[in-house]
């Protein structure tokens, strides 16, 4: 089984106004975006993709205030509600929803979701947290670029009062803090209060893209944030947009190759291990196929990255990793 740890599932289906329930060349011959879409849940069944953390990430810039961005948020999560209803996916709620999922994946082929709120906007006030739990969210990344909970991807910043809040919340309820997309300062502030399980979905280390001084340099993580998340038992998510492995590459030039991706993987193990790297690719995140490193053209081609590590490590990279971490907290 294979694990990605961050697809933007809701938001192409609403905001692009892709069917996803479609075999994935028949999307590609029907979208009318800019960007050639990777992801259909067909193409993650065939694929072999049995889990994913399926966001609700919306957008800053096209819902404007923590009303609208909680409406749009609801909004998406009710698209991952109906495909349950439909029983094109199963959403996991706990650890015994993980284990029946296992058991019954090989046979079926249903893809598992693990819900994502990624930024916080649509978390209108922390008291909310609960409300999000009981509706499925079991995991929470407060930063996107800057949100009214911290700084984040350019626009850099501590935790404000109100993310130390949502953090405590968080505790509280027993949900999972993603790191990606937060910056350096609020990262360091929020392991000094919260306790739970940690992560980074989709984030790559820092030190491979320029340093400090690029100007997306606070998207990626230190080598000492990356320790930091690997002492604390979490996992870091490779992501595979060629500009986060690559920071000379830009839109237009030839895609990536998988030696790339290759050198995040390996560098991030020799800093946690091997047991704490596994797949994040944002394959969806407003980016599509010409952005991605070559070879890797829709779900199935994940595979692929079980061949850029040492064998003993493959299956924990592809999955293993991830869901043995899902299974200490959930």
């Amino acid at each position: 089984m294979i694990v990605d740890a961050h697809l933007d599932l809701a938001h192409n289906a609403l905001d692009l106004r892709r069917d996803l329930t479609l075999p994935l060349e028949e999307l590609r011959r029907r979208d009318t975006n800019k960007d050639i879409p990777v992801v259909t849940l067909p193409a993650l069944r065939e694929g072999g993709v049995g889990l994913c953390f399926a966001t609700l990430w919306v957008d800053p810039k096209k819902y404007t205030g923590p009303l609208a961005a909680h409406e749009a948020a609801r909004e998406q999560l009710e698209v991952y509600q109906r495909w349950e209803d439909a029983g094109l996916v199963r959403i996991i709620r706990g650890a015994a929803d993980l284990q029946a999922h296992r058991e019954r994946w090989p046979a079926d082929r249903v893809p598992g979701m693990v819900v994502l709120i990624e930024g916080g906007e649509g978390i209108r006030e922390p008291g909310e947290v609960a409300f999000w739990k009981a509706e499925g969210v079991r995991m929470i990344g407060p930063a996107w670029n800057r949100t009214r909970y911290c700084g984040g991807t350019r626009e850099p910043g501590g935790l404000t009062e109100l993310g130390v809040e949502l953090l405590q919340a968080m505790d509280e309820a027993g949900l999972a803090l993603d790191f990606a997309h937060m910056d350096e300062q609020a990262f360091w502030e929020s392991l000094e209060v919260f306790r739970g399980p940690v992560c980074a979905t989709h984030a790559n280390p820092r030190s491979l893209l320029g340093g400090a001084d690029t100007p997306f340099a606070n998207r990626h993580l230190s080598d000492a944030m990356i320790l930091a998340i690997g002492e604390r038992g979490g996992v870091v998510g490779t992501v595979l947009f060629s500009f986060f492995l690559d920071h000379t590459w830009s839109r237009g030039m030839e895609r990536v190759g998988l030696e790339t991706v290759r050198k995040h993987l390996h560098h991030t193990a020799r800093l946690i291990g091997w047991d704490k790297v596994g797949i994040g690719s944002d394959f969806d995140g407003g980016f599509g196929l010409n952005e991605n490193p070559q070879g890797l053209d829709r779900p199935a081609d994940l595979a692929k990255i079980g061949e850029l590590v040492p064998a003993e490590a493959r299956a924990g990279v592809l999955g293993e990793n991830w869901l043995r971490w899902l299974e200490t907290w959930l």
